[in-house]
């Protein structure tokens, strides 16, 4: 069995092309989305390829075609090999989700983040997921934790018909409420304050704090994502949770500042956990 894409590709690639495909890929249930840098696309289809074949269970090969665009944050694609669709189903932590990964953003790479979330659930809380996309969030914590009930808010319908199929396939429709809108449209009419609240926007969610401060229970914590260089880390993430605070009246507890995901040299993301205490 072969265990990097560089063994993979020996004997069918020049030597001196072996070091440049990307390493590592990201799998979303049966189907494979790799990086292929400009220099290597005439070889992309035998780089497609060789990737079941250190996976068995890929079905599906799709180049990245650009990044994460629009308010929705879809990625364009590239079939390479195998089967032509884009709709799978994809374990992580005890949780099925079924989704379309051209029509809704998914990030494979969040799962040890998720779980180091919904590990901190330790007793019956009401919960809100702001930006909660198929699921992942919301199903996580309703399948694996005591949590009493999980509200996910999503803008994207297509992500919203997914996130409610997924709370059917895993058996947590008693335990979830799921609204497709703007969440600062929507959160207001809940008419409910929670114990713990989740900001999975990694860019321009700051923004939204305001409305996370006013559905906050005294006592909940906040998990709020961002996007930094390194040297900012912590303080700077951290100090726009301090500005929106003071802004909103309130008074935090800094607990942790996490990061949980690298974009590219020296950036990462990163995730405020903090308290309100007044």
């Amino acid at each position: 069995m072969k265990a990097t894409l560089k063994q993979a590709l020996e004997g069918k690639l020049p030597v001196k092309c072996l070091q440049q495909p990307r390493r590592a890929f990201d799998i979303i249930g049966d189907i494979a989305i790799i990086e292929i840098p400009e220099e290597l696309r005439k070889k992309e289809k035998q780089i497609a390829a060789a990737v079941p074949i250190l996976q068995k269970t890929i079905k599906a090969v799709y180049r990245k075609a650009g990044g994460h665009e629009g308010e929705f944050r879809l990625q364009k694609l590239k079939h390479l090999w195998g089967e032509r669709r884009t709709e799978t189903t994809h374990k992580e932590n005890n949780t099925l989700l079924r989704l379309d990964i051209a029509k809704a953003y998914f990030s494979p790479r969040q799962a040890t983040e998720r779980k180091r979330v919904f590990l901190q659930v330790k007793k019956p809380e009401t919960v809100l997921v702001m930006f909660s996309g198929v699921g992942p969030f919301t199903l996580e914590i309703a399948k694996n934790t005591p949590a009493k009930a999980v509200y996910g808010i999503e803008l994207n319908r297509i992500a919203h018909k997914s996130a409610i199929e997924n709370a059917k396939l895993n058996k947590v429709e008693d335990k979830t409420w799921l609204f497709c809108g703007d969440v600062r449209k929507i959160v207001p009419k809940l008419r409910q304050k929670f114990d713990r609240i989740i900001m999975p926007l990694p860019k321009g969610a700051e923004s939204f704090l305001d409305v996370a401060f006013a559905a906050a229970k005294k006592g909940a914590t906040i998990h709020f994502y961002d996007f930094e260089k390194e040297e900012d880390i912590p303080h700077k993430a951290a100090e726009k949770v301090r500005k929106a605070a003071s802004a909103a009246n309130k008074k935090i507890r800094v607990l942790d500042v996490a990061k949980c995901g690298q974009l590219a040299a020296r950036a990462y993301r990163v995730c405020v956990d903090f308290k309100v205490v007044g």
